[in-house]
């Protein structure tokens, strides 16, 4: 003679599994595991974009203080541009080497960048008359 408890307790996991299974299928827009895996790409890299160009737009505003400038720092974006920050995120998003190359490469740019304005900075202050600070008699 079987043990009722044996069949309870399978009978409760098998409406457990199907109410799982029920609500998984709620949740998701398609049937499909990978129609649904599409429509999650398309959406991430929808908001991913928006985020970007958000971003974007306000690190130009707030680099170059002048609207319209900035919006033509934008704009004017060359195809090798776009294929050399598309290389340099895949390169960086691969593996822990990739991005220690990108981030050394970033750090180097902005040493570099920093050491120009310096120069720049102190050839001006050189350029300019000195005043000797004494009133004139």
């Amino acid at each position: 003679m079987p043990k009722p408890k044996q069949n309870r307790l399978m009978r409760s996991l098998a409406q457990q599994e199907e109410s799982e299974k029920a609500a998984r299928s709620r949740v998701m827009p398609s049937p499909n595991p990978a129609t649904n895996l599409i429509i999650a790409d398309i959406l991430v890299r929808g908001v991913s974009t928006l985020v970007r160009k958000s971003v974007e737009k306000k690190v130009a505003k707030a680099s170059l203080e002048d609207e319209a400038d900035a919006q033509n720092m934008l704009d004017s974006k060359t195809l090798l541009t776009t294929l050399g920050l598309y290389g340099a995120s895949k390169l960086a998003t691969r593996s822990p080497a990739g991005l220690g190359v990108v981030a050394g490469g970033l750090l180097i740019k902005t040493l570099y960048d920093r050491g120009k304005a310096r120069q720049l900075r102190t050839a001006i202050k050189g350029a300019l008359p000195k005043s000797t600070g004494e009133a004139d008699s």
